[in-house]
């Protein structure tokens, strides 16, 4: 094996069950920000994303008047 074979070798038979957990997490995660990623930069979205700019903003103009009593 050259050194950047051993380097990146797996003993896939001594990982224990917290390293198959991680994998995995690792693996659904990384697949899940690709989707989000491609969702938000897909230029059909771009008027439903950016109708939620606002959103946070938004929702405290409306608790604060209720607390006013407006």
């Amino acid at each position: 094996m050259t050194k950047l074979q051993e380097y990146f070798h797996t003993d896939w038979s001594a990982m224990t069950g917290t390293d198959w957990f991680g994998l995995v997490l690792t693996v659904i995660v990384f697949i899940l920000m690709v989707i989000v990623y491609f969702w938000v930069l897909n230029p059909k979205n771009k008027q439903e994303i950016e109708s939620h700019r606002t959103m946070l903003l938004d929702e405290n103009e409306t608790k604060s008047e209720k607390k006013d009593g407006k």
